[in-house]
């Protein structure tokens, strides 16, 4: 069914707390509309999905329109219809009538218009990030990402099927959804060794592993690699045709499984008490940095140097309340991605000999981040927001 799919939203950049902010006046304004909808057979996380597009249609393009309220709502309201005709094509599924439509839409964007509170912006610049970017979808899951070239981001979750599903970043623009089935019970865990290469990996229902991937021509199917895993896995490669894996086992600790180019070895326990899913990268050949939650709440890690594995280190700073995203932006350069305790995204680096202090990104996110640097200082995260939509910041 329609409700059940991904509803694809495209150009959306603004900050999600922004558009939660307005959504929840929108819950109390427009209650007789929720209940219109849902006597015509739209479930509510389908309205409550497309007025969401809405606001951030609106505040992002508002800048662009001039005039009086009334002019900018009937401006915004014809270019909705051009750029985002899902909507309207959603509710007509329904039966429900185009003045209607165009009724309920009017007074969405022009209720927005009259809410939007700029007073951050300027300092929002001075960070060095982006705003925040709806890209839509409803997520299940937390995504994952991965880039195999410059410029280039693919990123997965699971849908409300429990299938894994795939967006990406061509360069230009990003793509619709598109499901690659399977069923999932954890969020996904991606890498790229290679050019127009990805493997993905996720728990499947007998909570051992599972993996797919795209080797530049079509997706495999699924393979299952066998162990129990209680949380999402991560993975890391530092060499091409190389993968290491790791997940956490049924006694907490990290384990692990890694492919040579040839075969799959055995799992082996990397031991620590760990309270979230773990995160892996690699900054160099031989080099893997694992990071997860403690049962002190703070974020812990351990590393391969290419001889032998650390043991587990309090890397200190604070509780997190989510499982971390790692990315690194050079030769012994790790960033690192958590949720604190409002919610918020928030972000640290090691700099080659300390670790900064945890700095906050705003953005109420609902699932652990997800992260990446496909070049220079460049950095992507990806998470899922109040409105199960996937939600994207950047520092360019």
């Amino acid at each position: 069914m329609i409700e059940d799919n991904f509803i694809e939203i495209s150009e959306l950049r603004r900050r999600p707390q922004d558009t939660n902010r307005i959504m929840d006046m929108i819950n109390q304004e427009f209650r007789d509309y929720f209940d219109e909808l849902q006597r015509s057979g739209v479930r509510r996380v389908v309205a409550y999905s497309i007025f969401s597009g809405i606001v951030s249609y609106v505040l992002r393009n508002e800048r662009n329109y001039t005039g009086s309220i009334d002019e900018k709502t009937q401006d915004l309201l014809n270019d909705l219809w051009e750029d985002n005709g899902v909507f309207f094509s959603l509710l007509r599924n329904f039966r429900i009538p185009n003045n209607r439509i165009n009724q309920i839409f009017r007074d969405i964007i022009s209720f927005t218009l009259r809410n939007i509170r700029n007073d951050y912006d300027d300092d929002e610049l001075e960070t060095g990030w982006s705003n925040w970017e709806d890209l839509g979808g409803i997520l299940t899951s937390a995504p994952a990402v991965s880039s195999w070239e410059e410029n280039r981001l693919d990123v997965f979750a699971r849908g409300q099927n429990r299938a894994l599903w795939h967006i990406w970043w061509d360069g230009s623009r990003w793509s619709d959804w598109e499901d690659l089935g399977g069923i999932l019970i954890t969020s996904p865990t991606a890498v790229s060794w290679g050019p127009n290469r990805i493997d993905v990996f996720g728990v499947g229902e007998n909570q051992a592993l599972w993996h797919k991937w795209w080797d530049g021509s079509r997706w495999s199917n699924w393979e299952d690699l066998g162990g129990v895993l209680t949380y999402a896995p991560a993975v890391a490669s530092w060499q091409n045709n190389r993968l290491d894996v790791f997940g956490i086992g049924q006694n907490q600790s990290l384990w692990h499984k890694w492919w040579d180019g040839s075969e799959w070895s055995d799992w082996e326990d990397l031991g620590g008490v760990l309270t979230s899913p773990p995160a892996a990268v690699s900054w160099g050949p031989d080099r893997i940095d694992i990071f997860a939650r403690g049962r002190n709440q703070s974020l812990w890690q351990k590393y391969w140097d290419g001889v032998r594995w650390s043991p587990w280190s309090d890397v200190g700073g604070g509780t997190i309340t989510s499982g971390p995203a790692a990315a690194s932006t050079g030769r012994n350069r790790l960033e690192i991605f958590a949720r604190d305790d409002d919610n918020e995204l928030i972000f640290r680096s090691w700099t080659g000999s300390r670790w900064t202090s945890w700095e906050d990104l705003d953005g109420i996110i609902t699932s652990e981040p997800a992260a990446i640097s496909w070049g220079g200082d460049r950095l992507d995260v990806f998470a899922r927001g109040q409105n199960n939509h996937l939600w994207h910041i950047w520092r360019p």
